[in-house]
C-alpha cells in the first residue's frame, strides 16, 4: 500500500470536528498551535447548506427520511445507523445501533442541544453506592470549564439550587407553552420537579450571534447560528487565526508511531479517490466519537498487537449509552384547541431533572424526563393511538373534523437515564470484516443489566402516572419485562461513552485525568471515550468542558516544552 506523505509537520492533528474536536481546535489555535483537522465527511455551513425554512412540499419526497438522513430529508444530520459501505457487526445475542455522522461538525449539527452539567455526585458514585468507578476528577475540577463554556457558547436556563443539577451562567429561558403549563401543574401535584430546560440556544445575542427567532427548526441546522454547533461557534474563531487546516472526506485509518512509541501523525483514506495519505504532527488528538476513536486505536497495531495505548486492555471496554424510552398520551383538555401562538425553540421549554433518592428505590441511578407535545404534525404512532382510543378515521368531513379536534391533544414523555458500565458491554475489532476502505470494522457486545431494566419500569410507570394526573390516557400499553419495559436498543439514544476511560491507574484505564494516554504521552482523547460514567444527563456539555480542559493542558505543556 502506497501512502502519500505530506511534508509539513503540524503541531497538532485532530481527528474529528464535532464537540470535542471543534473545542480542541478552538483552544489550541488561539493558543498559537498550527493544527490540521481530519473529518471523515464533507464540509457543512448551516448558513448555506441548511434547509431551515424549507417546506415539506419543497421536496417530492415531502421531507421523508432516508438511510443517510434518518431524521428527515431536511434535517441537519448527514450520517446514520446504517451507512453504505461502512458496516459494523454484533456478537450473537447483541443488539446495538451505532450512529455515525459524516459531515463537518458531526453530531453537533442535529442534536437536541440539551446542555446539562454533570453534578458532584456523578463523579463519585462508587463512593456513594459502591457501583461502577469514581472519576479521577471532581465537579470542582470541571466547574471553571463549564462556566467558560456557558459564556462562550450561550445557554438558557434557571438557577434552581438543586444539589446534583448544578446551576450555570444562564440566559433567560423561553416561556412555557400551553401543554407545558399543564404538565408542570400535574408534576407539581405529584411532587415531581419540573423546571425550565437548559439548552445551548441563544435567547439573547452573544458574541456576534443573534438570538433565536423561534422558527422551531433547530435540528435542520441554524442559518443564523443562534444555536450551538461546532461549525457555527467553535471552528470560525479557529479558522480566523489562520492556523487551522481542515481536510474533509478523510477517513482515519491508523495513528502512526515511531520506534519510541510516540505518535507521529495519522494515516487516512481520501473517500473520493480511495488513496491513502498521511499527515504528520507532534501531537495527536482523537475526537472521532467514543467508538470511532476506540476503533482507530485498536487498528493502530503496527508495533503493538493489542492496539495503540492499550497496554491495560481497556480500549473499547465499559461501553455505555443512556437508557431511553418514550410514552405518549391523549389529553382531552387539549382537544378542540384554539389555534394559538406556540413560538419557541425547536424543543422543550421545560424538563424534569432526577427528583428522587435512589436509596428508596429498586434501581441505583436516575433519569431525567424530556417533554414533547403541541400543535405540530403528530407521528403516525401517535395518530394510531388516538385512532385506537377515539375511533378517529374514515373519509371526508368527519376525518377532517376529527383531525382538527385532536390536533395538538397529545403529550410525550421521554426518559434518559444512567447506565452503569458492565463488563458485557464493549466493542472490539471484527477479525473478518472490513469496510469499503479496507479498514477493519467494530464488533459490538452490549447488555443492559437489571439496574437499567428496573429503571425503565419506573420510567413507564411515572410517565403514565403524569398522563393520568393530566386527565389523559396513554396511547400504548405497558410493555412487559421480557421487552425491557420498552427500553430502546443500546446506541439508539446516541450517547455512547466510556471506551477509553480515564483514571490514575495505567493498568486499568486508558488516559489520565487530562485525557492524555498513559502509554503515549503525545496522544489525547477529546470525545466521550474518557467518561468513567454516563450520568442521567446528556453528555455533550461535559464532552465540551473536558475538551476545553484538555486543550488548555496541551497548550500549557507545549509552552513548557513537555510534549
Amino acid at each position: 500500500m502506497q501512502i502519500i506523505r505530506q511534508p509539513k509537520v503540524y503541531d497538532v492533528c485532530i481527528v474529528g470536528s464535532g464537540a470535542g474536536g471543534g473545542m480542541a481546535a478552538n483552544v489550541l489555535c488561539q493558543a498559537g498551535a498550527d493544527v490540521v483537522m481530519l473529518e471523515a465527511g464533507g464540509m457543512w455551513d448551516a448558513a448555506k447548506d441548511s434547509k431551515m425554512s424549507a417546506w415539506a412540499y419543497d421536496s417530492p419526497r415531502r421531507g421523508a427520511p432516508t438511510l443517510a438522513k434518518p431524521f428527515g430529508e431536511f434535517d441537519g444530520a448527514i450520517g446514520g445507523w446504517d451507512l453504505e459501505g461502512e458496516p459494523y457487526t454484533m456478537a450473537p445475542g447483541t443488539t446495538f445501533d451505532w450512529f455515525r455522522a459524516r459531515m463537518l461538525g458531526g453530531r453537533t449539527n442535529h442534536w437536541g442541544r440539551i446542555s446539562l452539567r454533570f453534578g458532584p455526585d456523578d463523579f463519585k458514585h462508587r463512593s456513594l453506592d459502591g457501583l461502577g468507578d469514581d472519576w479521577p476528577i471532581a465537579y470542582d475540577d470541571l466547574k471553571p470549564y463549564y462556566d467558560k463554556l456557558d459564556t462562550l457558547v450561550g445557554i438558557f436556563g434557571s438557577n434552581e439550587g438543586l444539589p446534583n443539577e448544578p446551576d450555570g451562567i444562564f440566559q433567560p429561558p423561553p416561556k412555557p407553552r400551553c401543554y407545558e403549563h399543564l404538565i408542570k401543574r400535574a408534576c407539581d401535584r405529584l411532587k415531581i420537579t419540573c423546571i425550565p430546560s437548559r439548552m445551548s440556544i441563544l435567547t439573547r445575542p452573544l458574541n456576534g450571534r443573534p438570538a433565536c427567532h423561534y422558527c422551531g427548526q433547530c435540528g435542520r441546522g441554524c442559518a443564523t447560528h443562534s444555536n450551538f454547533s461546532s461549525p457555527s461557534v467553535l471552528l470560525p474563531p479557529a479558522l480566523a487565526t489562520g492556523r487551522l487546516r481542515i481536510i474533509p472526506n478523510a477517513m482515519a485509518r491508523e495513528v502512526m508511531t515511531d520506534d519510541s512509541g510516540l505518535a507521529t501523525g495519522v494515516s487516512y483514506v481520501d473517500t473520493r479517490d480511495r488513496r491513502d495519505y498521511e499527515v504528520r504532527a507532534r501531537i495527536v488528538v482523537l475526537a472521532a466519537s467514543a467508538c470511532e476513536s476506540a476503533r482507530l486505536l485498536l487498528n493502530s497495531s503496527s508495533r503493538a498487537s493489542e492496539g495503540l495505548a492499550n497496554s491495560s486492555g481497556v480500549v473499547g471496554r465499559y461501553l455505555t449509552d443512556s437508557t431511553g424510552l418514550s410514552v405518549s398520551g391523549y389529553i382531552p383538555a387539549l382537544a378542540d384547541g384554539v389555534p394559538h401562538n406556540e413560538d419557541g425553540i425547536g424543543g422543550m421549554h421545560l424538563y424534569v431533572p432526577w427528583w428522587l433518592d435512589n436509596k428508596a428505590l429498586d434501581f441505583p441511578r436516575g433519569y431525567h424526563i424530556e417533554l414533547g407535545g403541541g400543535r405540530h404534525a403528530p407521528s403516525f404512532g401517535v395518530l394510531g393511538g388516538i385512532e385506537r382510543i377515539n375511533g378517529v378515521g374514515g373519509y371526508g368531513k368527519q376525518l377532517k373534523d376529527d383531525y382538527r379536534r385532536y390536533y395538538g391533544a397529545t403529550v410525550t414523555f421521554s426518559g434518559r437515564g444512567e447506565m452503569i458500565p458492565n463488563e458485557d458491554s464493549f466493542c472490539e475489532i471484527d477479525p473478518r470484516i472490513v469496510d469499503r476502505y479496507g479498514i477493519p470494522v467494530l464488533r459490538f457486545h452490549f447488555k443492559f443489566s437489571d439496574h437499567e431494566i428496573q429503571q425503565a419500569k419506573h420510567m413507564q410507570e411515572t410517565f403514565r402516572q403524569i398522563i393520568g394526573e393530566m386527565g389523559g390516557t396513554p396511547l400504548t400499553p405497558m410493555p412487559p419485562r421480557e421487552q425491557g419495559y420498552g427500553l430502546a436498543n443500546g446506541g439508539r439514544i446516541i450517547h455512547e461513552v466510556g471506551t477509553t476511560r480515564m483514571g490514575d491507574d495505567p493498568s486499568s484505564t486508558v488516559v489520565n485525568k487530562y485525557c492524555q494516554a498513559h502509554d503515549v504521552k503525545n496522544l489525547f482523547i477529546a470525545d466521550g471515550g474518557p467518561f468513567v460514567s454516563n450520568a442521567d444527563k446528556n453528555v455533550t456539555w461535559t464532552i465540551l468542558a473536558l475538551a476545553m480542559r484538555t486543550g488548555e493542558y496541551i497548550a500549557e505543556q507545549r509552552r513548557q516544552l513537555a510534549i
